[in-house]
C-alpha cells in the first residue's frame, strides 16, 4: 500500500511540473546517464536555461502574444 502511495505521489508531482512547465532535472540527469553516458551533462542552471529558451524562445525574445 506504502509503496503504491509513494509511487502514484510521484507521477502525480512529475504530471503537474510537466503541465505548468517546470523542467525535471533529475529525470534529464538519470537518462543522460543511461542513455549517452559518452556525453556531458548540463548543471542545473545549464538545464533550466535551455528549456526556457525552448519553451519561450531564445535570446530573450517571448513568441507569445500576452
Amino acid at each position: 500500500m506504502y509503496n503504491t502511495l509513494t509511487l502514484t505521489f510521484r507521477h502525480l508531482t512529475q504530471s503537474l511540473r510537466l503541465m505548468v512547465g517546470v523542467p525535471e532535472y533529475g529525470t534529464y540527469v538519470e537518462h543522460m546517464k543511461t542513455a549517452h553516458p559518452d556525453r556531458p551533462v548540463m548543471t542545473y542552471e545549464e538545464f533550466f536555461r535551455e528549456r526556457q529558451e525552448a519553451r519561450y524562445g531564445g535570446k530573450g525574445r517571448l513568441n507569445r502574444c500576452c
